[in-house]
C-alpha cells in the first residue's frame, strides 16, 4: 500500500493538467464544461517505504518495467482505505514526491502471500523479475514495514493490483 501526501502541491497539479491531456482524458467538448475527471487529481503516492525505495520503484514504472504492486490487505483495513478497483487513476510519486507517473488500475486481486504467481512477480518488475526473488523481498518488506502490526504469514492475504502507465514523466 502506498501513502497520499496531505495536500497538492503546486509540481504534482502542473503534471496533472499536462498528464490528463496526452492521456487524452478530457474528451468532451469544452462546452459541455470540465469533468470531474478532468478537473480533480487523482491521489498521488509513492512506492515503498523510503524515498530510496520511491524513487527506484518511480523509475521502473516511468520506464514501463513495473506494471504491477502488492499490498498487505490488513493494512487497507487498518486504514479504512477500499482496495483499488479497475479504472482508478493515481500519480506515482518519486522518494522527493515529485510526479513522475500517471496511472491507471487494469485488474485487481486478493491472494495469499504463497500463491502469488511468477507471472505477477515478473510484472513488479524488481531485481531479476523471479518469484524467488520477489518472495525474498516482500516478505522482508511486510516483516520490516508493519505499521499496524499484522505480522508476516506465507498464507496472509495480499492485494494484487496491475496498473497502466497512461502518461510517464522521464528522468529525475
Amino acid at each position: 500500500m502506498s501513502t497520499q501526501p496531505p495536500e497538492v502541491s503546486a509540481e504534482v497539479e502542473a503534471f496533472w493538467v499536462l498528464a490528463r491531456r496526452q492521456a487524452r482524458l478530457e474528451r468532451l467538448p469544452g462546452y459541455f464544461g470540465p469533468s470531474a475527471l478532468a478537473s480533480l487529481p487523482p491521489p498521488a503516492w509513492s512506492f515503498g517505504a523510503t524515498p530510496e525505495q520511491a524513487d527506484e520503484l518511480a523509475d521502473l514504472v516511468a520506464g514501463g518495467v513495473k506494471t504491477a504492486t502488492a499490498s498487505a490487505v490488513d493494512d487497507y483495513a487498518a486504514e479504512g482505505v477500499p482496495l483499488p478497483e479497475p479504472g482508478t487513476l493515481g500519480i506515482v510519486l518519486d522518494g522527493s514526491g515529485r510526479p513522475r507517473a500517471l496511472v491507471t488500475t487494469t485488474e485487481v486481486a486478493v491472494v495469499p502471500f504463497d500463491q502469488v504467481p511468477a507471472e505477477h512477480a515478473h510484472a513488479e518488475g524488481e531485481g531479476d523479475r523471479s518469484l524467488a526473488t520477489w518472495r525474498q523481498r516482500h516478505e522482508s518488506f511486510f516483516r520490516e514495514v508493519d505499521p499496524h502490526g499484522r505480522g508476516f504469514r506465507p498464507d496472509m492475504p495480499v492485494v494484487l493490483e496491475r496498473f497502466r502507465v497512461l502518461h510517464p514523466k522521464p528522468g529525475r
